[in-house]
């Protein structure tokens, strides 16, 4: 008797030639149609083009170089894929990416990053993966050890590139770059283009494809925006009663490691459910962090821009700039990180009357006037003028825990 099988599935990733062993792995992890990058980036990725690609965080570009390196280093062997990245977080977002993604394919990956020890990344290069997922700093010291090669190298994806020329990692990326074959692929993904960074372009990229899927400093659609203004004393209280109104998860961004140090061990004294996430935690505070926001552990995750563009955790309810970011592309990477992937979600940033040449300034990059509301949530049409200061600028203060209310 004829054995009767099913036919096989089809699949919306089907169009770009991906191989089945990494469709059924798209399949296995839910994914049901590629993002609007991955769309417009895939096709001339499997060309073999060069491509530059404009997305904000949240869009699915991950996906957009992962699947091309696990369907062209399926089945083969030694290093011939280069992924550089920023920060340890986004490092690790992108290896737990290849980590699913790569499984069928046999594709194996290591993340390479400072703050942890270096041996055990040395014994894991010798491995000989197919690709390395890196900090610009962390890759240099094993390249200095002679531990990586480089001579092979088939794709180089330069991911969060304006991040890393905010960071000061042009000179090590530039030195990266030397070491790499000149007939490599390279992708290039960036949410802005700054000017350091079109000069890389021009030197280093061959008749790159271009792909834009958002506007520059454009901000997450369905993230539902509002300034809270308040004195600098109470921008606490405003945030205490943001947490005590709405439930879900809360992203709080501060300027600096030591205000989101002494918030976040101010609201773990009140009784909330809090991690830190900065430059003054070690490496494994950090992912333990990150893992336990992630989880459902903590409700509250207290970070500084650090975190911005490396944190990848579904279905954040808000996120609170306790502190308003120094300029509009860190705006927009923070509130970024709500109303991800068509969800929906909330940005509220609190500010001070002394701030509103900043308000103003995100206003017009993002083209768009954020509506107003005083700390008790009364509607305000604008900032209103700061009082005079004889004394200088007031501090803006987190107030010790006897003169907060107990939850």
């Amino acid at each position: 008797m004829m054995k009767l099988t099913a036919p096989p599935q089809t699949s919306e990733f089907d169009v770009f030639g991906l191989n089945q062993t990494l469709i059924r792995d798209i399949d296995r992890i839910g994914w049901t149609q590629p993002t609007p990058i991955q769309a417009q980036a895939i096709p001339p990725v499997m060309e073999g083009r060069d491509i530059i690609a404009s997305a904000q965080t949240g869009t699915g570009k991950t996906g957009a170089f992962v699947l091309p390196m696990v369907h062209n280093f399926a089945g083969g062997k030694g290093l011939r894929g280069l992924i550089l990245a920023p920060t340890r977080e986004l490092a690790v977002q992108i290896q737990e990416s290849f980590e699913e993604l790569g499984r069928g394919s046999h594709v194996i990956s290591i993340p390479v990053y400072g703050g942890v020890g270096i041996e055990p990344q040395v014994e894991g290069v010798r491995k000989n993966p197919d690709v390395l997922v890196a900090t610009p700093g962390r890759l240099i010291d094993l390249m200095m050890r002679r531990v990586v090669k480089l001579g092979n190298l088939k794709m180089l994806v330069l991911d969060e590139a304006d991040r890393m020329l905010d960071m000061g990692f042009m000179p090590q990326i530039r030195r990266i770059l030397h070491a790499c074959p000149k007939d490599r692929q390279t992708l290039l993904f960036s949410a802005t283009i700054p000017d350091g960074l079109e000069r890389l372009i021009h030197g280093e990229l061959r008749n790159p494809v271009h792909v834009n899927i958002a506007l520059r400093a454009s901000t997450a659609e369905k993230a539902d925006q509002r300034i809270m203004v308040c004195d600098g004393f109470e921008k606490q209280p405003v945030l205490l009663k943001i947490l005590e109104e709405e439930e879900g998860t809360v992203l709080i961004f501060t300027r600096t490691r030591i205000r989101a140090e002494r918030l976040g061990r101010t609201l773990k004294q009140i009784g909330y459910k809090v991690a830190r996430m900065h430059s003054m935690r070690t490496q494994a505070q950090r992912e333990q962090a990150l893992e336990g926001f992630k989880n459902g552990k903590y409700r509250i995750l207290v970070a500084t821009d650090i975190a911005a563009r490396g944190i990848d955790v579904a279905n954040i309810s808000h996120v609170v700039n306790f502190d308003i970011p120094q300029n509009a592309d860190d705006y927009v990477h923070r509130i970024g990180r709500t109303a991800r992937a068509e969800a929906s979600g909330r940005a509220t940033t609190i500010v001070t009357p002394l701030e509103v040449g900043e308000v103003r300034a995100i206003e017009k990059a993002i083209d768009m006037k954020i509506p107003r509301f005083q700390g008790d949530g009364t509607p305000i049409i604008e900032i209103p003028p700061p009082p005079p200061q004889p004394f200088g600028r007031r501090k803006q203060m987190i107030l010790p825990q006897s003169r907060l209310r107990r939850r």
